[in-house]
């Protein structure tokens, strides 16, 4: 089993989210508010992002622009 540290390594921050999609950190924030994205682990006063929950949810946002 690994240690916390490499599994929280493998979450990324909210300033690692908005370079993803290429936006602000603040606009990552205010999706998260009002629960346009899916929502982040709070661990202490960070938010965190599975990789794999915003994989999905990319693919369901691809799915429904082509629907």
């Amino acid at each position: 089993m690994g240690s916390l540290d490499s599994k929280i390594e493998k979450y990324l921050t909210t300033e690692e989210v908005a370079r993803r999609y290429r936006t602000a950190a603040s606009t990552v924030r205010y999706w998260r508010h009002i629960g346009y994205i899916p929502a982040g682990v709070k661990r202490g006063r960070r938010v965190l992002y599975d990789p794999a929950v915003l994989d999905r949810w990319d693919a369901e946002q691809a799915e429904n622009e082509a629907a």
